[in-house]
């Protein structure tokens, strides 16, 4: 049985979004089960099946417009694209090159996969505009998220996010060198960054705290999730940190 996460956020009510877990699909091991990622070298009529399931389980109204994502700051407004049925299959060669995609029309299909990186979901008060972003570091660093909220229209005291599941501060370690790219852009960063390993220069990272304050930077201040570790959780996430060739999660939103 399929098993999705849910927001637990102030959205309205035609606001459709979830992240998939890694419960109720088909691929097997290290893919098991519900892997939906279709670069990850894993069979691709299983990864077509576990599509079919989520398109029934959560009744997905439209073809998902999935990402070829490279860890860039690139927005894909999708509102532009014609609308297409849902078909039950994921198309390497039918993909767009972004790291997050906007719409202000009904029943189209943002989506972002991850496996430790922060799927941020994205939607306004009135619920006529989403988004969804794939926030690895890199992409955070360089401004990814600021990106996306650039295609609103709305000004961002009226955009609500939420982080979803992404690996958390206990389990993310990193080198200075990525403390430091991130204190060049922001220096309230350093409050992200918990040194461990003084000779190695060592840190444990909240990614999550960095997003939060990103977005609160630029007025969004409706902030929500931030609370599981893909890590951790290995029965519900995938995560590439901890298995290396493993699955991918779907988080996707649509607005009725």
């Amino acid at each position: 049985m399929i098993k999705s996460i849910y927001p637990y956020w102030t959205a309205p009510k035609k606001i459709h979004a979830f992240t998939t877990t890694r419960t109720g699909g088909v691929s097997l091991a290290p893919f098991a089960s519900l892997n939906m990622g279709n670069r990850t070298g894993d069979n691709s009529e299983h990864i077509a099946e576990n599509l079919r399931r989520i398109i029934q389980a959560e009744k997905i109204p439209s073809e998902p417009y999935w990402l070829t994502q490279t860890h860039s700051t690139t927005v894909l407004d999708i509102s532009q694209i014609a609308l297409q049925p849902p078909t039950g299959n994921i198309d390497p060669y039918q993909t767009f090159e972004a790291d997050a995609s906007y719409t202000n029309q009904p029943k189209q299909v943002s989506v972002v996969l991850t496996a430790d990186c922060i799927p941020v979901l994205f939607c306004t008060t009135k619920g006529d505009e989403v988004a969804a972003a794939h926030a690895g570091w890199r992409g955070l660093c360089n401004g990814i998220l600021e990106e996306t909220i650039k295609k609103f229209s709305s000004s961002p005291s009226k955009i609500i996010a939420w982080m979803g599941p992404a690996i958390s501060v206990k389990k993310f370690e990193v080198g200075i060198e990525v403390k430091q790219q991130f204190e060049k852009v922001d220096p309230k960063a350093q409050e992200a960054f918990k040194l461990i390993n003084p000779t190695e220069q060592k840190y444990l990272a909240d990614l999550y705290l960095i997003a939060k304050q990103r977005l609160q930077a630029v007025g969004v201040t409706q902030i929500f999730g931030g609370d599981y570790c893909t890590y951790i959780e290995q029965d519900k996430f995938f995560s590439y940190r901890r298995e290396n060739k493993t699955g991918r999660m779907a988080s996707m939103i649509w607005f009725e």
